[in-house]
């Protein structure tokens, strides 16, 4: 059944649009109280979900297991490396990853396999102004 397309779910989107990088509905729905659009916390969460749904939004899990999302840049199945400090979002290929996928789902019997793979890390630019601020702890290690 095709959702309405109604002015609070393309402000939804215009309002993705206009965000760089990923965003949690929570954050979202705060920018868009700021305008006083009386759009609701549900709706954008929907409206976000559908969107992901539909190929229009990327949506991913924090590493606390927050979704995010921002509007789509590239069609089809991609992945992506994200800065845990700033939010710098890369699309990469992942052909070792699809190939690994679809070897490991065929060996235990598995069709149709799907996966998420996103990596979590430190960009070059936040690395460097760690090193230079003398915080030098990992984040891997906190994580563990």
């Amino acid at each position: 059944m095709a959702q309405r397309n109604t002015w609070q779910r393309e402000r939804v989107r215009e309002a993705l649009a206009e965000t760089p990088g990923f965003v949690s509905a929570q954050s979202l729905h705060a920018t868009l109280r700021e305008e006083n659009t009386g759009i609701g916390l549900a709706t954008v969460y929907r409206a976000l979900s559908d969107m992901a749904s539909a190929g229009d939004a990327d949506s991913l899990q924090s590493p606390e297991g927050e979704s995010l999302y921002r509007a789509c840049t590239s069609p089809g199945h991609h992945h992506h490396l994200m800065c845990r400090s700033c939010g710098l979002t890369v699309e990469i290929a992942a052909t070792d990853v699809e190939t690994w996928a679809r070897a490991t789902a065929a060996s235990h019997g598995f069709t149709q396999a799907e996966h998420v793979v996103d990596i979590f890390g430190l960009c070059a630019d936040c690395t460097a102004n760690r090193a230079r601020t003398g915080r030098l702890a990992t984040d891997a290690a906190e994580h563990h």
